[in-house]
């Protein structure tokens, strides 16, 4: 039996409304990870430098940063608190254009950065397994969100 108009253009609108909610969830994650992994992966011409926590508030650590190069330390240079910095510990960072504000480098750093977009690749593997039927490239899409939490985790 050959299916019905209405029922074909039901289909078409299931599958592009789940398109465009998977769509909209990798965008979000991808846009939210850019705003950290850009200073990180593009880091060329930035300063560099090191970070030694001395205080962790509810929002900040801060700490003595000493830049690379002829400039000497300064103390108070803020990172966004998180659970991979510690107090008492020292990290490779990279100073972001035109703020005072640190962000991780290194390896560790670039995994961190991505990990709003290893949840989103995790909320929409469902999406796109379920609602556009396309299981294989939901668990495909379900293992990449995994792999880059399990390396953020194990990179701390």
């Amino acid at each position: 039996m050959k299916p019905s108009s209405s029922q074909l253009a039901l289909s078409v609108g299931r599958r592009v409304a789940m398109a465009c909610v998977a769509a909209l969830l990798l965008a979000a994650g991808f846009w939210t990870s850019w705003g950290t992994a850009q200073h990180v992966l593009l880091s060329k011409g930035r300063e560099h430098g090191t970070l030694s926590v001395t205080e962790c508030g509810d929002t900040a650590c801060t700490g003595t940063y000493d830049p690379e190069g002829p400039v000497g330390p300064r103390a108070g240079a803020p990172i966004e608190r998180s659970v991979a910095v510690k107090k008492g510990r020292d990290y490779e960072v990279v100073l972001k254009p035109g703020t005072g504000e640190l962000v991780r480098a290194g390896s560790s750093g670039a995994l961190l950065a991505w990990v709003p977009l290893g949840g989103a690749l995790l909320l929409a593997a469902p999406v796109v397994g379920g609602g556009l039927r396309l299981t294989r490239t939901g668990w495909a899409t379900a293992l990449a969100g995994a792999v880059l939490l399990a390396g953020a985790f194990f990179a701390l």
